[in-house]
């Protein structure tokens, strides 16, 4: 029997709320992602199964760390580490805007958990400034696990509705089924092309006007550029005005070459061809003026970047017993896309 005090809500997310707790015993605050499976006639959703599997496997600085995860009530609750803020608070904070150090320091720590997920064969495909949070030492970390794959190999289908639309690799959107871990990769170039514009790169409102930002920016793919492209699912649906696609000047205003050079390595149409995470670490953009600055230099949430809720308290009693061996066997269970 474990008791939280739970401080407030932080988000809500597709299948429940997460909420701000503190362990009554050890004092320590959590998150708490409560999960109802009301709507789900079938039992607990593959997403939350997935992040469970995912994250009790996983140990790295750079992903956020599950504590415990139990029933509740019509429900599961999964207790995380408690990160106070996020990337999408830091490049939405106008009086705190981030310094190059600074971002590239965030990127380094993006890649270091890309690469440990690609190394485990785990796709995460949903990464967004969102899912990357911020602990209270300044140390960013991958989080959201919902989507997270175990990749076998490219002939097995996977779903392509995945990845949030601004971030959705070109082969997504065309619908492919049999896809690698190469589409997170598209989704860091995106991330670091954002951190320096300060806006998304390619902010689609609808999957088709997403694709045809894509194609405008990049320039027209064809099947010479981008082998495989004519028999991708949603090739033939829709056609757009060809186009020779922008100068990377105009793409990322005031960058260095460096960065250029890093963001042209993710942003590529041949998936194969996208840079490794592990081989990003040793890009030149990382060794060059400004270097990266050390952790201690990183923003804090408590310099201003904290997230906002509205503060209750109230006590949850969470069972974590004589369920566990029901939990189990459903994890053990396989899950599908």
């Amino acid at each position: 029997m474990e008791m939280f005090k739970v401080m407030g809500k932080i988000g809500e997310g597709a299948h429940g709320l997460v909420l701000r707790g503190r362990h009554i015993v050890s004092g320590h605050d959590v998150a708490l992602k409560k999960v109802t499976f009301k709507k789900f006639e079938d039992g607990i959703p593959n997403s939350v199964l997935r992040e469970i599997k995912a994250l009790r496997e996983l140990d790295s600085d750079y992903i956020v760390q599950l504590l415990d995860a139990f029933p509740q009530g019509l429900g599961f609750v999964l207790v995380f580490e408690y990160m106070p803020s996020g990337l999408w608070e830091m490049l939405n904070d106008a009086a705190n805007p981030l310094s190059i150090p600074q971002v590239k320091t965030y990127m380094r720590m993006l890649l270091r958990g890309v690469a440990y997920l690609h190394s485990c064969s785990i796709m995460h495909r949903d990464l967004k400034p969102a899912n990357l949070l911020v602990s209270r030492d300044g140390v960013l970390k991958i989080a959201d696990l919902g989507l997270a794959r175990i990749f076998w190999s490219e002939t097995r289908p996977y779903s392509h509705q995945v990845a949030t639309r601004w971030y959705r690799a070109p082969e997504l959107l065309y619908g492919a089924r049999h896809y690698t871990h190469a589409v997170d990769l598209w989704a860091v170039g995106c991330i670091l092309a954002e951190m320096h514009n300060r806006h998304p790169l390619f902010p689609g409102e609808t999957d088709i006007e997403q694709l045809a930002i894509v194609v405008r920016t990049l320039g027209t793919p064809t099947e010479e550029s981008w082998p495989g492209l004519t028999k991708l699912p949603d090739y033939n649906k829709i056609t757009f005005p060809h186009s020779p696609g922008l100068s990377w000047r105009k793409m990322l205003p005031g960058a260095c070459p460096e960065v250029v050079g890093l963001v042209r390595r993710f942003l590529l149409y041949p998936a194969g061809h996208r840079l490794p995470a592990e081989k990003a670490l040793v890009h030149p953009y990382f060794f060059t003026e400004p270097l990266p600055c050390l952790v201690s230099a990183m923003p804090k949430p408590e310099d201003g970047h904290r997230q906002r809720f509205k503060r209750t308290e109230y006590n949850v009693d969470m069972p974590a017993d004589q369920m566990f061996q029901a939990l189990n066997s459903l994890l053990a269970a396989p899950t599908d896309n």
